[in-house]
């Protein structure tokens, strides 16, 4: 009996990876063994960087609302507190955004947070009062 060698799907499992590594440079887009390792360092990097481009948008929503809020003259972390008081659900990025684009908008939550953070501070100073 003759020896099956399944060359037609190994011959496309091949063709598959190398279509994938279209675009890299030189070997690694030419040759299965160097593709194969260029795509798979390709997927890896992408799952990865997925992670962390979610982490450096979070950390420049929060530079640019630090910006912003002390041009009011506060601090980022009594806005925040101030968020939390006032109970404004808004997310970093769309209070980002709001500094960029509506100044009018922000100055208004800014106002709203001082209030919440002077209603707030009264409140323990009565307490503590009594």
């Amino acid at each position: 009996m003759p020896r099956a060698t399944n060359a037609p799907a190994s011959r496309e499992r091949r063709k598959r990876v190398v279509d994938s590594a279209k675009g890299f440079r030189g070997r690694r887009s030419k040759l299965f063994r160097y593709a194969k390792d260029a795509t798979m360092k390709g997927k890896y990097w992408a799952y990865r960087d997925r992670k962390t481009r979610k982490r450096n948008f979070r950390m420049l929503w929060i530079q640019r609302l630090n910006a912003a809020v002390r041009a009011e003259g506060m601090t980022y972390s009594r806005f925040a507190e101030g968020l939390k008081a006032s109970g404004i659900e808004l997310d970093r990025k769309i209070l980002s955004d709001l500094a960029i684009t509506d100044e009018a908008a922000f100055k208004n939550i800014v106002a709203t947070v001082k209030n919440a953070l002077e209603k707030k501070s009264s409140e323990s100073k009565n307490k503590s009062a009594a």
